[in-house]
């Protein structure tokens, strides 16, 4: 296959694959959906450690 065909190949591919979009815009959203991640991620470890603290409370409770 002629390097001009792959070339042309390849950018279909990468169009394809971004949807239309810039590959800028392709770097904001899977940034945006990294920090909405790291926010979910946050707030599940801090429901998380309320449980903990709640349970910590209940068993020390329990002891006494």
């Amino acid at each position: 296959m002629p390097e001009d065909e792959v070339a042309a190949q390849t950018e279909r591919m990468l169009d394809a694959a971004f949807g239309g979009l810039t590959p800028h815009q392709v770097l904001l959203q899977a940034s945006q959906a990294e920090n909405a991640d790291v926010a979910g991620r946050a707030a599940a470890i801090a429901k998380n450690r309320e449980r903990a603290l709640r349970l910590l409370a209940e068993i020390e409770k329990s002891q006494a």
